[in-house]
């Protein structure tokens, strides 16, 4: 009843600790508990040590990356095939290489999934575990407040880091290179880096999820692992098999061969890495018309030899967008339901 009474109390002005409150200088509304906890887990992320020494790992992985890069233009290699083309000598800060290390898009493709499960595979076991999921839950918070500040406060953090290594090569290239990019050279970087925020948040989702299914921590970061090495390793050579079982026999039928490309270029991009991939390669290597292998002869008629607006590269890679967001809103969706549906129980 007091609580009514003091709701009451406020409507018609009276209430006396909003008075109290007041004349004490705190007026104004409070900080919402959704914030706060995305505010405590943003902290607690930063100030870890797993997550250091991952981000020191990949800083390194990435400056030589930008070394590998800068060799190579200075050798007169870019992502054209003409060496004296300078139309888009900065984008090739992320694709050029000399050979001896991988380019940077190579770099994030692979490491960039490894922030997004040490992020979040201990998310909610560990808070289970440690009996502070049942003390959290009851405060007068809602439960799905909780998950819901893991994956934002995971993501911010996810964006922070993606964001400051790109800027970092961009910074270093503009350094070295002494060539300034155009608006739609720095168009096409920010919607990459915006695109990787949104693949490593799919792998942060995964985490999520394979923490509410499992109750130990280790278990939960071995099926993240284990997912992570699957598409990078085994899916490859799962592809190349199922390439060799259904290889049309006779390679003169061209609606035989089509739909064989077509399987296959499904069944790649089946894979979260192989979106990724073709997607930044094509905003950041604007001579790319086209993804699809067979192009007839009636489409290549009178085709303008120039590269591809940035507007024109983006609808190209429009779908792969939306692939990968849809693949992340499920994931998360099924994290949290099944999370909704959990019994939370305290641990005396």
């Amino acid at each position: 009843m007091s609580v009514w009474a003091d709701k009451w109390r406020a409507a018609i002005g009276g209430n006396p600790r909003r008075k109290e409150a007041d004349s004490a200088g705190v007026t104004g509304r409070s900080t919402p508990p959704f914030w706060v906890m995305v505010q405590k887990e943003f902290g607690d992320h930063i100030r870890s040590w797993r997550f250091v020494i991952l981000l020191a790992i990949i800083t390194l992985a990435c400056v030589g990356s930008i070394y590998a890069a800068i060799t190579a233009l200075k050798a007169g290699v870019s992502s054209t095939d003409d060496p004296t083309d300078t139309r888009f000598l900065f984008l090739s800060m992320f694709t050029a290489s000399d050979g001896n290390l991988p380019n940077f898009l190579t770099f994030l493709s692979f490491l960039a999934p490894l922030i997004g499960i040490a992020i979040g595979f201990d998310s909610v076991n560990s808070e289970r575990n440690k009996g502070t999921l049942s003390r959290v839950l009851s405060q007068p918070v809602h439960r799905d407040d909780f998950l819901n500040a893991k994956f934002v406060a995971g993501l911010l953090l996810i964006a922070v880091v993606i964001f400051s290594l790109g800027f970092l090569v961009m910074g270093m290239g503009l350094f070295t290179i002494g060539y300034p990019p155009t608006p739609e050279e720095f168009g096409r970087v920010v919607v990459v880096l915006l695109m990787t925020t949104v693949y490593v948040g799919l792998w942060l989702n995964l985490s999520l999820l394979f923490s509410v299914r499992f109750k130990q921590a280790a278990t939960s970061a071995l099926s993240g692992i284990a997912l992570w090495i699957f598409f990078l390793v085994f899916y490859g050579m799962i592809l190349n098999l199922i390439a060799g079982a259904i290889t049309p026999s006779d390679t003169s039928d061209a609606s035989s061969v089509i739909q064989y490309s077509n399987t296959m270029q499904f069944l790649s991009r089946i894979s979260p890495s192989e979106l990724f991939q073709e997607a930044a390669q094509t905003l950041l290597l604007p001579d790319t018309r086209t993804l699809n292998p067979f192009v007839t002869q009636e489409q290549a008629y009178l085709a303008i030899s120039a590269p591809l607006s940035f507007g024109q590269s983006l609808l190209l890679v429009w779908p792969h967008i939306v692939a990968m967001i849809a693949e992340t809103a499920v994931c998360f969706a099924a994290s949290y339901v099944l999370f909704m549906r959990q019994e939370v129980r305290s641990r005396s």
